[in-house]
């Protein structure tokens, strides 16, 4: 007696139905402004020209474009405001929670460095507004942060 495996088949197209419906109403419940946020980043340029950065941070920068890429436009995370380590920090581990994500720790750490050494270049100027507005405990970790990369990379 041959079994289907109907059932099973079922299952799995259910599963995947849920799961991209659960996804899409993740999008959906954002609000308004976010929306706005997040398409106007996505609305700027999708690369970083990195030829001028140390060849470690033009690793990282493939790494992640590989790999943020997967789930979302690059346009997102290169124009949005992010600049302050502990805003990349907290971002990368939210990407690396994400299912299907395949970034790893080490994948999370090259992605993050990239992330704050291109803020404490590309977007300077932002850097500096925010680490005026911070307190000086905050300023003084995040310069530390911000330095820690640079040393690492900066030779």
């Amino acid at each position: 007696m041959q079994k289907n495996n109907y059932g099973g088949l079922w299952l799995s197209v259910f599963a995947i139905t849920v799961w991209g419906a659960g996804v899409a109403r993740a999008e959906d419940s954002l609000d308004a402004e976010t929306k706005a946020r997040v398409e106007k980043f996505e609305k700027g340029p999708s690369t970083v020209n990195v030829s001028k950065y140390p060849q470690g941070i033009q690793d990282n920068y493939e790494v992640f474009s590989t790999k943020c890429m997967q789930c979302h436009k690059l346009s997102r995370p290169i124009n949005c405001d992010f600049v302050l380590a502990d805003e990349w920090s907290r971002y990368v581990k939210r990407m690396m929670r994400k299912p299907g994500s395949g970034i790893d720790s080490a994948d999370g750490k090259k992605i993050y460095e990239f992330l704050v050494y291109d803020s404490s270049v590309r977007k300077k100027t932002m850097l500096d507004k925010k680490l005026a507005q911070a307190t000086p405990a905050d300023k003084t970790a995040a310069e530390a942060k911000i330095k820690e990369v640079r040393d690492k990379y900066d030779k």
